[in-house]
């Protein structure tokens, strides 16, 4: 079957929503990376937003953990993510959880316009929570992707996120002396369970 142009460009503005989702550690971040320097590569106009509250490595790039980078823009609101989106084909969300609730509904309208929407966060809190609006995300998402840290304890693969120091606020940045990843085993003993 020949294409014709027109189908052709309208296969190419089909949107979609993926989500990245896993612990801490898990390499989440670095996914998230990973794709959207494939999009860059080809030649595609890719934009990157995170939540203004997470300035742990950099106000204006998302970092990960292993210290790739890609410059962003930190928005204080998921609605500043459609303001700022015209022209493009690729947008990159890192720290999805941090988002209001209404990140859900932004990623829909932007997929809906015929753009790639690839989404990176925590599914769980430190006390194994759904967090913020991750678990909507992933409901509508077109692919989800849960991607597994190892458990510092015993080297299984690990799915929890657990806080080592006192501090009860479900939002709260840190990186390995704050949190580390467990396994369902090593998190229960971890708790005294």
């Amino acid at each position: 079957m020949v294409y014709s142009e027109h189908k052709i460009n309208e296969s190419q503005k089909r949107g979609s929503i993926e989500v990245v989702c896993g612990s801490m550690f898990s390499g989440k971040t670095e996914e998230l990376l990973r794709r959207l320097k494939r999009a860059k590569i080809a030649k595609q106009k890719v934009e990157i937003y995170k939540p203004a509250i997470d300035t742990r490595y950099s106000e204006v790039e998302v970092v990960s953990h292993d210290k790739n980078s890609i410059v962003c823009t930190p928005v204080e609101h998921s609605s500043n993510i459609l303001l700022l989106s015209s022209n493009v084909e690729v947008i990159g969300i890192d720290e999805a959880q941090f988002f209001d609730a209404g990140l859900p509904e932004v990623c829909q309208q932007l997929a809906d316009q015929g753009i790639r929407v690839i989404i990176a966060g925590l599914d769980m809190d430190f006390k194994r929570k759904p967090f913020g609006p991750m678990p909507q995300l992933c409901a509508i998402a077109d692919d989800v992707t849960k991607v597994h840290a190892v458990c510092v304890k015993c080297g299984a693969l690990a799915n929890y996120s657990y806080r080592l120091v006192a501090n009860e606020k479900q939002v709260m940045l840190g990186e390995t002396s704050e949190y580390q990843p467990l396994c369902r085993r090593c998190y229960n003993q971890a708790l005294g369970k």
